[in-house]
């Protein structure tokens, strides 16, 4: 990996890693990121960073997260050539992991996209440092509803992902997360990670990535966004389905509508759970010892594609974020406001708190350039913009790690899967994307703690 110092002294870089689109049928490609600047030819290797220009505290923080990358990546593959289940990869922190799940009900809010239904509802799952040893069974990596939706042809398996509807089994693949353990006893003042995951995909589906920044000393908070995640299994049974699929084949004005109302509801859900993470009642109800291990002093927020311009709007709305993550997210609309623009008001106007932007250069790579360009420009801080060379766009979720299992099923095509997570081995393409989020967050929430 190359570490380059930009003449603005903030670092642009070039890695290697993979990724994939996100498609929606096409329709709603105005979220549908890559990174502003494409990559030039680099080494397919993790092996050696050269760092160049001066060696601020900034460049010694990046080489830092390359020499993570290059540990992460001896990892064990999840699946090889003989495995045909997928299977997600173990997190590598010193921490085992524990997992819960809430039901949070905002009587602030009418639901944006289904007003008959009343109140907003938002499921969120916590996932925090365990002990090991501890006898629970592990999490599932999506409930047997939510995953039979997911596979089918309205799931974001299909739409998002190109699996064959119906033909895989996304009930079998489980989390290394254990269901309502205490949190480990050595545990305090724990920063906590908002995630947001992107247009139409459920929250389970960066579980590589938060089950790693769990692992390591993190609480980590997951969103579902009912009505854009593909689907969200409610109380009672209740399997809320996107709505996003309705908007094949319609006008574009009808899309850049829709876009700005599920950016709206993403950002307002968003400030619902600090909102609730703030509650000292609220807190008395997870797992022993968790509501107190929670630093809220020290909150930080993900996202990947529409997840990553959620954490980035969220930042900018509300200071109690004070650092964030965009993976491959692009921050602007198909159509301007009225104010002329079509950027986004966090793409105007920036953010005065640290902030990555971590992208990809496949296809459509330059979809990016005017948000992120006007980003940077406006922003303060600590801002990091770095380009995964060879990327595409499912690199930042599960895709890696589950994905080309099947294609050993064959159910899923050769060229589906380098559209969706590119060339580079799922490993690296693992390691690259936790070692980069990993040590963003630990300089700019642990460090000094």
């Amino acid at each position: 990996m190359r570490v380059q110092e930009r003449g603005d002294g903030r670092l642009g870089r070039r890695a290697v890693a993979a990724a994939g689109a996100l498609v929606l049928t096409g329709v709603l490609s105005a979220l549908v990121p890559a990174p502003e600047a494409r990559a030039a030819a680099a080494p397919a290797t993790a092996a050696a960073t050269e760092a160049r220009g001066a060696a601020d505290a900034a460049t010694q923080a990046s080489a830092a997260t390359d020499a993570a990358a290059q540990a992460s990546a001896a990892a064990p593959t999840a699946t090889d050539a003989k495995n045909t289940r997928p299977v997600l990869p173990a997190p590598t922190g010193p921490y085992a992991v524990g997992t819960v799940t809430r039901h949070l009900v905002d009587t602030s809010r009418t639901d944006p996209w289904k007003p008959e239904r009343g109140s907003r509802e938002v499921m969120v799952s916590l996932f925090y440092p365990a002990d090991r040893g501890t006898a629970p069974p592990v999490a599932p990596h999506m409930d047997a509803a939510s995953a039979a939706h997911f596979g089918s042809a309205r799931g974001a398996g299909s739409f998002n992902y190109g699996v064959r509807p119906d033909a895989a089994d996304w009930t079998s693949t489980r989390t290394h997360a254990r269901v309502d353990v205490p949190v480990a006893r050595a545990a305090r003042a724990l920063p906590v990670v908002l995630y947001s995951s992107g247009l139409g995909d459920p929250r389970t589906w960066n579980t590589t990535l938060v089950e790693e920044l769990a692992s390591r000393g993190y609480v980590v908070v997951t969103l579902d966004h009912t009505y854009d995640s593909s689907e969200v299994l409610l109380p009672g049974g209740r399997l809320a389905e996107s709505a996003l699929p309705e908007l094949a084949g319609a006008p574009v004005a009808d899309v850049d509508a829709a876009l700005r109302r599920a950016m709206k509801a993403r950002v307002d859900d968003t400030r619902f759970v600090l909102d609730t993470l703030g509650s000292a009642q609220w807190r008395r109800g997870l797992p022993r010892g968790l509501g107190d291990a929670l630093d809220l002093r020290r909150v930080g927020m993900a996202g990947q594609s529409a997840g990553g311009f959620t954490a980035a709007q969220a930042l900018h709305d509300d200071r109690r974020l004070k650092a964030g993550i965009n993976m491959d997210g692009q921050m602007d609309f198909p159509l301007p406001d009225s104010t002329g623009s079509k950027l986004s008001t966090v793409a105007r106007e920036g953010v005065d708190r640290p902030f990555l932007l971590l992208g990809s250069d496949g296809p459509g790579a330059d979809d990016n350039t005017a948000s992120w360009t006007s980003f940077l420009e406006h922003s303060r801080g600590d801002q990091r913009r770095t380009t995964l060379a060879g990327a595409r766009h499912g690199t930042f979720t599960d895709a890696p790690s589950l994905l080309p299992a099947l294609v050993r099923q064959g159910v899923l095509t050769e060229d589906a899967l380098r559209q969706d997570v590119g060339t580079l081995r799922p490993e690296r393409a693992v390691a690259a994307t936790r070692a980069y989020v990993v040590a963003f967050f630990d300089r700019h929430l642990k460090a000094g703690s």
